[in-house]
């Protein structure tokens, strides 16, 4: 493990993160919050007031945030909002897979010119350090496992290629313009708060329904799983690393887990009756289905010390816990595929 930058959080110590109203986001507010520094979030700005996962914190965090509606794809927006960060975290993006077949644009319009909108920023700010939020996703159905940082790149959808493209983008700024930023590529994050476009919330408010089936698409596809409060504690960990500037740091587990299986997991731990179906409108296309994501962490271990805390059975157990509670789950709509 290398020394630590001063980065220390004091109380002039100021952290920007936009997407903080999405699932891993509002995680990242509080870890940043605990850990002592003063907030500035980016929520994604709607006519109803709404606030994301950010109106589930408890009000002793929220008044520790100043909350900011924007939209990355803003370049005046995003300008204000980073000016005087000392750190900057940017994990607002598009993220659905399938919806990205139907609006592939609108991918390139947020996760590609939004990311750029925040490199300029953090730029003209003079940022001492900005974390940029890649995806396993970019690596693509693994080539070899673990997948370490140098597995090849690979555009399996839309989304995967908005993703690559905002990578590359924040790797030049490092090269031509020696801003100091760090490509923050977590696998699959799950726990509570998560949107129901992901598979383990599809298949818990399923399950918690009572019904006699649940619907998944492909049962083969491998993951690694990593809980969301052990992939906010790599945020923070990377954000003090010393050395960090320039390189890509994935967050994994080690440990693959297909979706049957998972899935089969959750049944038997919530309705055992349950059998599992196939509905044709979850399937990727054939070509983009990433079948196999086993990450490598070794070079964040090495780094920054971080090594994953929760099990995956303890994470299951937290999750189904918090889904299990009628408020958490009623924005959920488990008969409906969300895209």
């Amino acid at each position: 493990m290398t020394g630590m930058i001063p980065m220390a959080a004091t109380p002039d110590k100021l952290v920007a993160i936009t997407g903080a109203d999405g699932f891993i986001g509002s995680h990242l507010v509080e870890k940043m919050v605990s850990e002592g520094w003063r907030v500035r979030a980016m929520v994604c700005y709607n006519s109803f007031g709404l606030r994301g996962w950010l109106d589930q914190l408890a009000s002793e965090v929220l008044e520790r945030v100043e909350v900011v509606s924007g939209d990355v794809r803003d370049p005046r927006c995003v300008r204000t909002f980073v000016d005087g960060a000392d750190l900057v975290m940017h994990l607002a993006a598009l993220i659905g897979i399938p919806y990205s077949y139907r609006s592939p644009e609108s991918y390139l319009d947020t996760n590609i010119r939004g990311t750029l909108n925040v490199l300029e920023a953090a730029r003209d700010a003079r940022t001492s350090r900005l974390l940029v939020t890649s995806t396993s996703e970019v690596y693509g159905t693994a080539r070899y496992v673990p997948i370490d940082e140098s597995h090849p790149l690979q555009g399996q959808s839309p989304y995967s290629a908005s993703k690559i493209g905002a990578d590359r983008f924040a790797e030049s700024y490092f090269r031509s313009f020696n801003l100091p930023v760090t490509i923050v590529r977590p696998f699959n994050t799950y726990g509570p708060r998560q949107s129901a476009r992901a598979v383990i919330p599809t298949i818990i408010t399923q399950l918690l329904e009572g019904k006699p089936s649940i619907l998944l698409g492909s049962l083969s596809p491998t993951r690694d799983l990593v809980f969301v409060k052990d992939t906010a504690e790599g945020f923070l960990r990377i954000a003090m690393a010393e050395g960090v500037e320039g390189e890509e740091i994935n967050i994994a587990t080690g440990v693959e887990i297909s979706v049957g299986d998972l899935a089969r997991t959750l049944i038997e731990q919530i309705h055992p009756e349950a059998i599992i179906l196939s509905d044709e409108e979850r399937v990727r296309p054939a070509k983009s289905e990433v079948e196999r994501l086993l990450g490598c962490a070794e070079k964040l271990e090495r780094l920054t010390g971080w090594r994953p805390a929760t099990p995956l059975p303890e994470g299951l157990r937290q999750t189904i816990a918090w889904f299990r509670d009628d408020a958490n789950r009623r924005s959920y709509q488990s008969g409906i595929y969300q895209v």
